[in-house]
């Protein structure tokens, strides 16, 4: 069906006869010299020269009225593909996320951006998150279906932005405030915490425990990834690999909370561990319908064009 997006345009359709009306030229109020036959030679004129080029301009001007009303066409209601998942991401940008362990000389942090980057590029339907935190944890983007945003915003994440030290359990309950603030109770237990760390806390006023047992309480699932090559298996030489990685915490977050603990080595092992994620049951969401448009304001404003070309000329007298 045709639709007009802006139909309150129409109202400009009088606009020239107005103008016309309050600007015409005064008549001249008396004659010099009387003719009698005067008026028949002007009406013969008249009919003779009748002007046609005000003719092609309120079309051209009828064309532009219809232009700005943004004639569209609807087509018929499609379902939206929505899955009702909610991710957050929670990555650690402390100091040590620095270290160049991982395969290629790469750091712990370039590696995370790049695997955690195709992860959200992959979540079409889905809202994504973004929590950057070191000694602070910071909102970096809330849960929102922009993941291009999200993306571009781990992409320029940089080691110590919030912090050389590791603040987890801060992390975690930032999360909580956040999606509390976000959403109801039901809205809350849709969604899953993915935290990404490499190192222990020893930052913050919240134990990681305790902001596990209050994750669990709410219904927040956090499925927790260790990052780092093993002890001894550093890259050229730069690092002997991850020695403070507290997975005993790590793996009590992930159990009191219903999700699960990944040990992530390399970037492989981290795709395997989105993959993993990735086969989550996703919740029912709302079903959504929408209608595609196609713009047709095009056709009549290069009408109007094309007739405002001859309907200048004519108006100069350039054709005869």
């Amino acid at each position: 069906m045709i639709h007009f997006a802006w139909p309150w345009m129409a109202a400009l359709l009088p606009l020239p006869l107005l103008s016309y009306a309050l600007w015409r030229p005064a008549e001249a109020r008396g004659s010099a010299v009387y003719v009698p036959f005067a008026d028949g030679i002007a009406a013969g004129e008249a009919r003779a020269a009748f002007p046609w080029w005000r003719l092609l301009y309120a079309l051209v001007w009828l064309l532009l009225v219809l232009a700005a009303m943004r004639p569209q066409w609807l087509g018929d209601p499609v379902p939206a593909p929505t899955s009702g998942r909610r991710l957050l991401l929670a990555v650690d940008v402390s100091g040590s996320m620095a270290i160049q362990d991982m395969a290629g000389g790469r750091s712990r942090l370039q590696v995370v951006q790049e695997v955690a980057g195709r992860f959200i590029d992959q979540r079409r339907g889905d809202r994504v998150g973004l929590i950057l935190f070191g000694t602070r944890p910071y909102l970096q983007a809330p849960l929102t279906a922009d993941l291009q945003t999200v993306h571009r915003f781990l992409d320029d994440a940089v080691v110590g932005v919030a912090g050389t030290e590791t603040a987890i359990g801060d992390a975690i309950g930032l999360a909580i405030k956040r999606l509390r603030a976000d959403g109801d109770a039901a809205a809350l237990q849709q969604t899953v915490l993915i935290l990404l760390t490499d190192g222990q806390n020893d930052a913050g006023v919240m134990p990681p425990l305790e902001a596990a047992h209050m994750a669990a309480e709410t219904g927040l699932r956090i499925y927790t990834i260790g990052v780092g090559a093993a002890a001894g298996e550093g890259y050229y030489g730069l690092s002997a690999g991850n020695t403070d990685l507290d997975e005993g915490t790590l793996r009590a977050i992930a159990r009191t909370t219903g999700g699960e603990y990944f040990r992530a080595t390399d970037d492989s092992s981290l795709e395997q561990v989105y993959q993993r994620i990735d086969e989550l049951e996703p919740t029912r969401g709302n079903r959504q319908w929408l209608r595609p448009r196609d713009e047709w304001f095009g056709w009549p404003l290069a009408l109007a064009l094309l007739i405002s070309i001859p309907a200048v000329l004519l108006g100069r007298g350039g054709w005869t």
